[in-house]
């Protein structure tokens, strides 16, 4: 950009349901829950990100914690442009008298519609961006993996995240065939949150089931290092009274089973999508697992048990995504026709 480049400031965003990563200058410069809370009464903003997770679930009347994005979506749009202001104010920058144009590219879900593409559009334009350029979650993990996208091989990408689960075909350098379901990561705790309640007559909120899963969260009944049992607190459904019970990783592998299930049932429908000649070239390159719902213990072998193919989980997968936006924007000339 030369001269003046300190009057545009590029920045890649990960918009995600559960998380929003911010990449400036190759650098990882935000990582906060998506997550806003709210004055009720003037509607200010109280807190975004890591401070605003610590209200969730433990708010009074006059406060409320709202997340923007559902199921891999913006289902508040004001809230959006609330959050994405306050987490662009986050990035380190040196003071300047006249504040810098921001170029942008933000990753979406393959399966959004045009409305939907809209509103991520729209609300990174309120929030400050002068170009705003957009690309799809898969290929974005695709390049952050550090897969040749634009090579005439075809790989697979599965991208678990908070709000949905994208299964993509890639081949040079475009999504051939895709299947974009709204069961990840949210859809897991909620799960968990069932099963505590019919199985242990304990109620717990979204918070103590995002940490069961990461604790103790499996995909398959039999680990070969099989996590210690994890204390968990709620409220007792019958009495009311707080208490605390232990469980162990076989019984939220039951509890997850039933949503895994549908996962794989679409990772078989792209396959059956995929054209010969690129279902050869995934046969010897396998599937590549992304996203944080991929830290799933035991996730990575029961795909590869049901398709037969090799499955790779990507180093850092929780970041994959932000990294490929990353590279795109870095190489805006050479991925121009991967960003809308």
């Amino acid at each position: 950009m030369g001269l003046f480049s300190f009057l545009t400031r590029e920045v890649a965003i990960d918009l995600g349901t559960a998380n929003s990563i911010i990449i400036c200058n190759d650098k990882v410069v935000v990582d906060e829950p998506s997550i806003v809370a709210i004055d009720r009464t003037t509607k200010k903003i109280i807190a975004v990100g890591k401070r605003a997770m610590q209200m969730y679930g433990k708010t009074h009347d006059n406060i409320q914690t709202i997340r923007p994005l559902r199921d891999g979506v913006i289902a508040d749009f004001d809230m959006a442009n609330d959050m994405i202001k306050e987490l662009i104010k986050m990035i380190p920058t040196r003071k300047s008298i006249v504040p810098p144009a921001l170029k942008m590219v933000i990753c979406i879900p393959s399966g959004i519609t045009n409305v939907e593409e809209r509103a991520v559009r729209d609300s990174a334009e309120q929030a400050g961006a002068k170009d705003v350029r957009l690309i799809h979650e898969p290929m974005a993990a695709a390049i952050g993996i550090g897969i040749d996208v634009l090579e005439p091989v075809g790989n697979m990408i599965i991208d678990i995240g908070g709000g949905t689960s994208e299964i993509a075909v890639i081949a040079l350098g475009g999504i051939v065939c895709n299947k974009s379901i709204r069961i990840a990561g949210d859809e897991f705790n909620q799960d968990i949150i069932e099963y505590m309640r019919k199985q242990h007559n304990i109620h717990i909120g979204e918070r103590m089931a995002e940490k069961i899963k990461i604790e103790v969260g499996a995909a398959i009944p039999e680990l070969d290092n099989p996590p210690e049992d994890y204390a968990v607190q709620g409220r007792d459904v019958l009495t009311g009274i707080p208490k605390e019970l232990y469980v162990n990783y076989k019984e939220i592998a039951h509890a997850l089973d039933k949503s895994i299930a549908k996962v794989e049932s679409a990772v078989l429908e792209a396959l059956a999508m995929t054209p010969p000649e690129l279902a050869s070239d995934i046969y010897h390159t396998g599937i590549y697992l992304a996203g944080g719902g991929s830290l799933l213990r035991g996730l990575d072998k029961r795909i590869a048990s049901k398709t037969k193919l090799a499955v790779k989980v990507a180093d850092d997968p929780l970041r994959a995504v932000a990294r490929g936006t990353g590279v795109a924007l870095k190489n805006y000339d050479k991925y121009t026709f991967l960003i809308k």
